[in-house]
């Protein structure tokens, strides 16, 4: 049906005055954007076990939603996507699409294309070149084979079929590599220098296409002096916006950032939209240039990023993506010759990409297996190649056939990239040095021998004060040893994550924060602090940073300890408190998902693993005077861990410490506490006691000994308090409130003494952290000090199960030492501790 389009309004009167919703222009627009988000959110979570990016649910979602598949119904094609929507959806979707190319622009940083090196270069090179001439050959065999390609001028059609061919999806790109850990290797940060290489060739090279297409069909006809003067204006219009707008737009990034400063930027992305269509260039040419003006890294590029990204990305370039599945329509690859000419075209984008990168890989002295796999990953395609596609179409160079199978073509490349990554390249996992996993290993043997290695997790600026005001008095003990800190800076991968602010952080990897110094790059808070720190004694600070979804971020951390022989993992808890502890207290959380990251650490690492709970550790006056530190030690192996941490502590001239010693009361009428496992109680909420068989009696001699030496070495230097434990609870919320402690320092207890034993039904605020330390993290409660929690490393302890609590009134001579756990003769699966 033949619709007006001058006829068509707006909105509808609605339902009781005899409209249909669906015949007005935005009551459709609104069903179409509802039904594609679902469409493509549901395949998006179909397809992420296949660590597949989302845009490759967002094609198929509009493949199923036009002709090929729904579609083939008129009635639904004809109601839910007619002809006279198209313009409309399409509009709203090209909205989205130039400010998504602004955030490209805004985001690459040129300078870091300049230093990617020699090796990267010849790599996009060759990832170009080989894919670019092998198209021009594809194009030549659809001229001849396709009905209506030969409508077309040769220039324009062997352009548009050469870039389509050789693009490398640099956004696509990036997030695979994260989701596959590769991000911060060698192959990944090869892949994505060469990229963003093959980034900036792709744009120059569509912008020659499109000057060259003209309106498509005819466009042989055309005056060759035309595309001439489009080149030309197009040069004239970016020296223009290098010389005139990125001054003016730095001096804005100077200045305070304001509403009408940002109003002011959108404007000009549509301004610019508008220049480059004018001169007959595509207007995501203009907002892209008009990205690249802004001043990188600052709080103005932040803050533009932060208001456009979730709308941009996560509403109106759906709508793009999906309509370019709604114009493609498989049905028009009829027959042998066009399902043939289908995987001649796969083949030749595969065989020319991957070829080509892997034989200079090659001769860049680069292995043959990491090759291969640069290979693979340069052959990916998506954003960039449907915007081309689109463009094609749209400028009449592209017929819906060749367009169907160019798309096609697309999904599989991008498709097939991360299960052959995944098989043909992992990287090397193991190797790890000889390592002490645990403090009290390291102290016992000759330290002078061994670097003490710890792995320090960082949130934000915010962890900085307080990680270095503890490995200062941790490290107070390795003095006549090297101290060798990792920091890693832990970054969430989220839908939302900008890829190529990624792949900045990601490529200072392993890099000493000097370096980036000289580079001029001394906005970073945390670099400035830990720069700053490095300069002091014999420490040695060696960045990193792991960018990962929070469910495998502890892989990221276990595998850094395992591969560096770290002796300790520091990690700041989810929660941090500022203030007194009353009233004026304020809590920062950062979420459930940062609390899972520490507990699956805590579960899998390989060495000791320490939780600082931060109420304002290291920050204001005390942490330029003398700190006081006080250990609470109950008994059981992470107690020990964490007095052996404080026997470093203990050597730093700026540290007071004190230990309090817990001990237990007389027994009252034999009374015995049992542990008894209850898996069927909620983890969350009640505390996980290892499930290891352990003899009390000699752990309980241990203790002894632990205690003993170190009230011999350090006396004068240590006040050792012991204390009767007739309220546990009520003695470590004294110590907590008094306010005569910056930091407390408690073990978990994970085999705990028959005074924590008697905690184990205590309904639990932080269960990961035992029932010492949940109450000292506890909210509410006044406490004011900071708390560090120590879990000493030993396979053995690596299972744990919430408990119920037993009072034994038997013969306690069925059990063990002091009547908590199996004894010799009895099975660990029915009582532990």
């Amino acid at each position: 049906m033949a619709v007006n389009i001058t006829s068509i309004t707006t909105s509808s009167n609605g339902v009781w005055q005899g409209d249909n919703p669906l015949d007005y222009a935005f009551p459709l627009l609104i069903v179409q954007t509802t039904l594609i988000l679902a469409l493509s959110r549901f395949l998006a979570f179909l397809l992420k076990p296949l660590r597949q990016p989302k845009v490759i649910a967002e094609i198929i979602g509009g493949i199923l939603l036009g002709p090929s598949a729904l579609g083939r119904n008129q009635d639904y094609l004809h109601r839910i996507f007619p002809k006279w929507s198209t313009p409309i959806l399409e509009s709203v979707a090209s909205i989205g699409l130039l400010f998504f190319l602004f955030l490209v622009g805004l985001e690459l940083d040129l300078n870091s294309i300049r230093r990617g090196g020699r090796r990267a270069l010849s790599i996009a090179t060759a990832g170009i070149t080989l894919p670019f001439v092998s198209g021009i050959g594809v194009a030549f065999v659809l001229r001849k084979s396709v009905d209506g390609a030969d409508k077309v001028g040769y220039g324009p059609f062997l352009v548009f079929m050469g870039v389509a061919l050789s693009i490398t999806a640099f956004p696509v790109l990036a997030r695979i590599l994260a989701e596959l850990k590769l991000l911060t290797t060698r192959v990944g940060e090869t892949a994505m220098a060469a990229a963003a290489f093959n980034d900036v060739a792709a744009w120059i090279l569509l912008a020659l296409a499109v000057a060259l297409a003209g309106d498509g069909e005819g466009g042989e006809h055309k005056s060759p002096l035309i595309s001439v003067w489009v080149l030309l204006s197009g040069v004239a219009f970016v020296t223009f916006m290098m010389v005139v707008i990125k001054p003016g737009m730095t001096w804005v990034a100077r200045r305070p950032v304001g509403e009408a400063y940002i109003c002011l930027t959108l404007a000009g992305v549509m301004v610019s939209g508008f220049i480059t269509d004018l001169i007959g260039i595509h207007s995501i040419f203009g907002a892209f240039v008009f990205g690249l003006t802004i001043p990188k890294g600052g709080e103005f590029a932040e803050k533009l990023i932060e208001r456009i990204e979730d709308f941009v990305t996560g509403l109106l370039l759906p709508l793009y993506f999906a309509s370019s599945g709604l114009k493609t329509d498989v049905a028009k690859i009829r027959g042998l010759e066009a399902w043939g000419l289908l995987v001649l075209v796969i083949t030749t984008a595969c065989a020319g990409k991957i070829v080509g990168t892997f034989v200079v890989a090659m001769l860049c002295m680069i292995p043959a297996r990491e090759s291969l796999t640069l290979g693979v990953l340069m052959n990916t395609k998506g954003l960039v190649e449907l915007i081309v596609l689109n463009i094609g179409k749209e400028k009449k160079v592209l017929n819906d056939e060749i367009f169907a199978i160019l798309v096609l073509m697309a999904l599989f490349t991008t498709f097939v990239t991360t299960p052959i990554v995944m098989s043909i390249y992992k990287p090397v996992r193991g190797g790890s040095t000889k390592t002490h996993r645990r403090l009290r290993d390291f102290c016992s043997v000759d330290s002078s021998k061994y670097d003490l290695r710890i792995l320090a997790g960082v949130h934000g600026p915010g962890n900085v004060a307080s990680l270095i005001s503890l490995i200062e008095a941790a490290g107070a003990g390795a003095r006549k040893s090297q101290l060798k800190l990792y920091v890693m800076r832990l970054v969430e991968l989220t839908e939302r994550s900008s890829s190529i602010v990624m792949v900045q952080r990601a490529r200072k990897n392993g890099l000493p924060f000097i370096n980036r110094f000289r580079r001029g790059q001394s906005d970073d808070q945390v670099a400035v602090a830990f720069e700053a720190y490095a300069q002091l004694g014999r420490v040695s600070v060696r960045p990193t940073t792991a960018i990962s979804s929070l469910s495998t971020m502890h892989e990221d951390i276990c595998h850094m300890a395992e591969a560096k022989g770290v002796t300790m993992v520091i990690l700041p808890f989810h929660k941090q408190w500022r203030g007194e502890g009353g009233e004026d207290e304020t809590m920062e959380d950062m979420g459930n998902g940062w609390r899972g990251v520490n507990q699956r650490v805590l579960k899998n690492s390989p060495c000791s693993v320490a939780v600082l709970v931060d109420r304002g550790f290291g920050i204001g006056p005390t942490s330029t005077v003398t700190q006081r530190f006080c250990i609470l030690f109950f008994g059981g192996p992470d107690d020990r861990e964490a007095l052996e941490l404080g026997a470093r502590m203990a050597e730093h001239p700026a540290v007071n410490l004190t230990v309090i010693r817990f001990v237990e009361k007389d027994k009252v009428n034999g009374e015995d506490v049992i542990l008894r496992p209850s898996p069927e109680k909620c983890n969350e909420q009640s505390y996980s006691f290892s499930t290891a068989a352990m003899n009390r009696r000699k752990e309980k001699d241990l203790d002894e000994t632990a205690t003993a030496e170190f009230k011999s070495r350090y006396e004068g230097l240590v006040e050792y308090v012991e204390k009767a434990a007739n309220n546990i609870v009520e003695g470590v919320l004294a110590v907590g409130k008094s306010g005569n402690y910056d930091l407390v320092v408690v073990g978990k207890g994970r085999f705990p003494s028959t005074m924590v034993a008697e905690l184990a039904e205590r309904r639990a605020e932080h269960a990961e952290l035992g029932p010492i330390a949940d109450i000292l993290a506890s909210s509410g409660q006044g406490i004011v000090s900071s708390v560090l929690v120590i879990q000493q490393h030993d396979i053995a302890h690596a299972d744990e199960v919430p408990v119920s609590k037993v009072v034994n009134r038997e013969d306690p001579t069925t059990l063990n030492g002091n009547g908590v756990g199996p004894s010799k003769g009895r099975e660990a699966a029915d009582d532990f501790v």
